[in-house]
């Protein structure tokens, strides 16, 4: 019953409802930054949008901001384009505190039984941020993960429209595209596969410093990124 349920809903649209998406499965390829593998031709994008940030009064200006997903036997696909005007991203080093500048993230929460989440992020300069949070009554703390190598880093890539790739260029855009392998999010996932069907929380974030810091979220929160509660429902196909 399930996966007659999932199957009808993703033929008719990769978004199901306001709180939840559709993931459809796809043979592995090498992502360049540009999006352009015939992969993602069978993802269709979803938009996330503006909301207020921490202490934040009201939300900034919102440029279009899509992203699409797709997942193999390996891992999870991520695609964001991000219209803007200016690269805020000067840190240059994997591992900083990425969300002060530029940034898309991705948050995954593949077993609700537990308050541990993986957090991924990627700068325009293609610098990551990859962090295991527990998440206990409030209190987040962002582990790095230990023996990071060929069998579990993510694979990841950036390019720019309308400008070139390097700190305050002015551009009309630009693209993250990255590989997150389950293997990367053991033991809070299996490093394999879900079965078709599988129900897992998450959220897609991007921030913006231009003029002003813009907020951009899938599933609204209170502000902190870090309202677990509230993700968004992903149903592998």
């Amino acid at each position: 019953m399930l996966m007659s349920l999932v199957t009808a809903l993703s033929h008719s649209h990769a978004r199901t409802a306001d709180s939840s998406l559709v993931i459809k499965k796809t043979s592995d390829f090498k992502v360049n930054g540009e999006g352009n593998a015939p992969n993602w031709a069978a993802a269709q994008w979803f938009d996330i949008t503006v909301q207020k940030g921490p202490r934040q009064p009201a939300p900034g200006k919102q440029f279009s901001t899509q992203v699409k997903v797709l997942y193999s036997e390996k891992g999870m696909y991520f695609l964001f384009n991000c219209t803007d005007r200016k690269l805020t991203a000067t840190i240059t080093e994997d591992f900083g505190a990425l969300y002060e500048e530029d940034v898309v993230e991705v948050f995954l929460w593949p077993d609700t039984s537990v308050p541990v989440y993986l957090e991924y992020e990627l700068s325009p300069l293609d610098y990551e941020l990859p962090i295991l949070v527990p998440n206990i009554n409030g209190r987040a703390q962002g582990w790095k993960p230990w023996n990071y190598n060929e069998r579990n880093k993510v694979q990841h890539a950036t390019s720019t429209e309308g400008g070139q790739k390097k700190s305050m260029a002015s551009v009309e855009g630009w693209k993250a595209e990255f590989f997150i392998p389950f293997a990367l999010m053991n033991p809070i996932a299996p490093p394999t596969a879900p079965k078709s069907g599988t129900r897992w929380k998450g959220n897609f974030y991007r921030i913006d410093y231009d003029n002003e810091t813009t907020y951009y979220s899938w599933q609204k929160t209170g502000g902190s990124f870090h309202e677990f509660k509230k993700f968004g429902t992903l149903i592998f196909e």
